[in-house]
């Protein structure tokens, strides 16, 4: 057997290797319209936002201007996310592009009814307790939803591996969203709060997602990264 001098032992190379890189996504709820709180608008079309929803636009937009670069925005088609959508944009130099992926629920015949009465429906009991269970009339279920939104997510996220990306939604899908990345069953999602105009930060790495904030409605979101 050979033997080394202890000088000339030679200590195995160990290699450094790079954390695994991560997608953050920024989701983001559109600001406030006149019907928030009253109506389930739904995708119906038309919907604007209010003055006071303008303004959480402006200001949700200076905020996501502080992180040091940002990939992509991307939209909800209807309008109420596209005007939150205009001025992020503006504050970073890019163009939105919609997608389609990130669209509100489709409540069907429930669109347009104001809340006051569906809160009196029997229906409404399972749509806040077991929601898994439940379909829209002529509409779209919980579970199909979550599905259409964390697909897109993930579609977006491997179109910007390594970056950061905004996502301009609707509060149920981004509820959907967060439940899903926390490993939260879908039945218990609605004690998920999303104000409007607030940013849940979710960082999808190559070991799965990592929450990093939730409803986050002011303050700085320069610093946000997994540790």
């Amino acid at each position: 057997m050979l033997y080394l001098p202890r000088r000339l032992r030679l200590k195995p190379i160990m290699k450094k290797t790079a954390p695994p890189s991560s997608t953050l996504v920024l989701l983001v709820r559109h600001g406030q319209t006149p019907t928030t709180g009253k109506i389930l608008p739904g995708r119906a079309t038309g919907l604007h936002l209010a003055e006071s929803g303008i303004k959480q636009a402006q200001a949700v937009a200076e905020r996501i201007a502080g992180i040091k670069k940002v990939d992509a925005i991307y939209a909800s088609p209807l309008e109420r996310a596209r005007e939150t959508a205009a001025p992020i944009a503006a504050a970073l130099g890019l163009r939105t592009k919609i997608d389609k992926g990130l669209l509100e629920c489709e409540f069907g015949d429930w669109t347009g009814a104001e809340l006051s009465k569906l809160m009196k429906l029997p229906e409404w009991s399972t749509v806040q307790r077991a929601p898994s269970t439940f379909r829209f009339p002529n509409g779209e279920s919980f579970t199909e939803m979550q599905t259409r939104m964390v697909s897109a997510i993930d579609r977006l996220c491997a179109q910007h591996r390594g970056g950061v990306i905004v996502c301009v939604s609707h509060a149920d899908p981004i509820k959907a969203a967060v439940a899903h990345a926390m490993g939260t069953h879908i039945d218990l999602f609605q004690r998920i709060v999303i104000s409007t105009c607030s940013v849940s930060a979710v960082a999808y790495t190559n070991g799965g997602p990592i929450v990093l904030n939730v409803n986050s409605t002011g303050g700085s979101l320069g610093d946000l990264r997994p540790s």
